[in-house]
């Protein structure tokens, strides 16, 4: 009998588990849907979604984290979780984060979002967004500046499009750059035509 009743104990835990586990993806889901707001104050009309940022934000940290000695997968981690509360309360440009305390609230949704979770993805997803917020680990900061030079890459393709004021990000964001890497990798972008590298992949294949 209480084996039975533990089999039924581990079955319920196993199946709210996983509804827990879809309704974090169908979160995530939204943020496909959901605008970089700061983009409008730029001018443009319809700009890149959260989930395309943080996509390119991965990957940039990916390739970063090796290059700076420091865990790639920890760094791709926090690059794509690092706006995933923005499912819930949307993205929030620089004018609204002057007026409102925008952080404490995506404290309190990134605990609500990962409270049901199997308990070793929630502990991990804590322990990393922590590790990311205090920006202490050598990691945290190769992922803040994946986020930084992922917007400085966008601006760049942008400005390239003719959206001229995108490069007033030009001027303040390449400041917040820490790692060697990450300045390096700036100082290309900055004088790099966005359009280059698939002009040359239709040449070649020409």
């Amino acid at each position: 009998m209480r084996s039975q009743n533990r089999k039924k104990v581990i079955s319920k835990k196993s199946t709210n588990d996983l509804q827990s586990a879809t309704n974090l993806f169908a979160e995530a889901g939204l943020l496909k849907k959901i605008k970089r707001s700061g983009w409008w104050v730029a001018g443009i009309k319809d700009p890149e979604s959260v989930a395309d940022h943080s996509f390119r934000c991965a990957i940039i940290g990916y390739y970063m984290a090796h290059l700076e000695r420091v865990n790639p997968f920890a760094v791709m981690a926090m690059a794509l979780f690092n706006d995933i509360h923005e499912a819930r309360i949307n993205d929030l440009h620089k004018m609204g984060h002057h007026y409102i305390d925008f952080k404490e609230a995506e404290k309190e949704v990134f605990k609500d979002q990962v409270a049901d979770l199997d308990k070793s993805v929630k502990d991990e997803m804590t322990t990393l967004r922590r590790e990311y917020d205090a920006q202490k680990t050598k990691a945290s900061i190769v992922a803040r500046d994946a986020d930084i030079l992922e917007c400085l890459l966008q601006a760049k393709e942008y400005y390239d499009s003719g959206h001229l004021k995108a490069k007033k990000f030009f001027i303040t964001a390449p400041d917040h750059l820490k790692t060697k890497t990450a300045k390096a990798l700036w100082k290309q972008i900055s004088k790099w035509d966005s359009s280059q590298w698939w002009e040359d992949i239709v040449k070649f294949e020409r």
